[in-house]
């Protein structure tokens, strides 16, 4: 179970990471962009921008709590990726949907497509032992 509960860590990790550096980067792009005066202001841009930089912490808290996860024998990699990767697209979706900072709007297809994606995680992972998600 100490594995199942990393990995649902590390996917809202991983979510937030992208979502803060997402808003993050919507600074930056009103400023000109990441690269537009090279690598080293881009450093500084990153360094100096709080959204960016918890973004990355939240990245490498992520793959630490993944690989944690990973360690199990027993939690197998073609289930916990979908779980990862699916898991994360839904709560992005959701998240930027209704971040104040983002609004995106999804037209009915792709909400339709979301849970598409959700099922499909489901399955993936319902139709595998309950002994492969829980280790020891």
């Amino acid at each position: 179970m100490k594995y199942v509960v990393a990995l649902c860590v590390a996917l809202v990790l991983n979510a937030t990471a992208n979502l803060l550096m997402k808003t993050g980067m919507k600074t930056v792009h009103e400023a000109g962009g990441l690269l537009e005066d090279g690598v080293p202001t881009a450093a500084a841009t990153i360094l100096t921008s709080w959204p960016l930089m918890v973004g990355l912490a939240c990245f490498a808290l992520n793959a630490l709590f993944y690989m944690y996860a990973l360690q199990s024998e027993t939690l197998k990699i073609s289930i916990a990726y979908p779980i990862m990767v699916g898991g994360g697209f839904a709560l992005i979706a959701l998240a930027a949907h209704w971040h104040p900072l983002l609004r995106e709007r999804l037209a009915p297809g792709q909400w339709l497509g979301v849970a598409l994606v959700l099922a499909g995680v489901v399955l993936i992972a319902w139709n595998s032992r309950a002994a492969t998600l829980t280790g020891p």
